[in-house]
């Protein structure tokens, strides 16, 4: 894979500031990817939480400190460029989102942001945070290595951000409120996990057309690999040695390689991630 981009400047560079998580490590990285991986929230009522040990005069670094860092950038100005055209086409314009790149354990306008929740997005500051930790974990551990695994979970990401500024976003929470049962409210949550899912193919549909992401087919299977290892159903089996499809909350593994790859192959039209059958009004007029 090769993105022709230099990195975007929206990128907020916490690492080395302190506040390390307590026992951490893998058991609590399953955890929390059961319930936060791609898209969980911390506490969506929540405020800023101060970071015991965070010194806000810590010297920050740069995204050009470190090539996983630059490479996020580089990730996040691809989709800027993606969503400000697709944006631009809906007589709308796109407000670019920060990345945060923290150690272990951040304040977030969700609450507190740990590393074992996975990357995440926070509607209320309309950042996308993550751990570069998780990239090795995504290599090691769930066994999905290679550069566009690393821009799928980025791109999913941002995919929350877009259903945000939509208004998506907010027309689930209405009906995960209303919802009758919590197994209801789950299929909700499901299928605006599988929306950002689609949301990502579109981000590598479009780059891809414009020549600014390069990708062969060994590439779209390190993706799609990705896909399938944070799939709730493997997640489950993983962490309690079954499986319970009403408590899922983002969708089986199946599910989230089907949806991605519809991005994939859209062309950019966003009609084609539908997963709300027409209940979600604000993607759906889109061209």
């Amino acid at each position: 894979m090769r993105l022709n981009t230099r990195g975007s400047s929206n990128v907020e560079d916490r690492r080395g500031m302190g506040g390390m998580a307590a026992g951490g490590g893998l058991g609590a990285l399953v955890l929390g990817l059961l319930y936060m991986l791609l898209g969980g929230n911390p506490d969506p009522n929540g405020g800023p939480i101060p970071i015991p040990g965070a010194s806000p005069t810590a010297q920050q670094r740069t995204p050009a400190d470190d090539a996983e860092a630059q490479f996020a950038s580089k990730v996040l100005e691809s989709t800027e460029n993606t969503w400000t055209g697709v944006f631009q086409k809906m007589g709308q314009t796109y407000q670019k989102p920060t990345l945060v790149l923290f150690d272990g354990v951040t304040g977030t306008a969700c609450g507190t942001g740990q590393s074992a929740m996975g990357p995440f997005y926070c509607p209320n500051d309309g950042k996308v945070y993550i751990d570069l930790s998780f990239y090795r974990e995504l290599e090691q551990r769930f066994h999905a290595p290679g550069d566009f695994a690393k821009s799928y979970v980025l791109a999913h990401e941002v995919g929350h951000h877009v259903q945000n500024l939509l208004g998506v976003s907010e027309q689930v929470q209405r009906a995960e409120q209303a919802a009758s049962s919590k197994e209801e409210a789950n299929s909700y949550s499901v299928k605006l996990e599988l929306q950002a899912d689609c949301l990502a193919g579109v981000w590598a549909s479009e780059a891809k057309q414009r020549g600014e992401l390069i990708i062969d087919q060994g590439d779209v299977q390190t993706a799609l690999n990705a896909a399938t290892a944070i799939g709730d159903d493997k997640l489950q089996q993983e962490a309690q040695g079954r499986v319970v499809p009403e408590s899922f909350t983002h969708g089986s593994s199946a599910q989230r390689v089907e949806w991605f790859s519809r991005g994939l192959n859209s062309s950019g039209d966003l009609r084609q991630c539908d997963t709300f059958n027409g209940q979600a009004q604000g993607l759906m007029g889109a061209r």
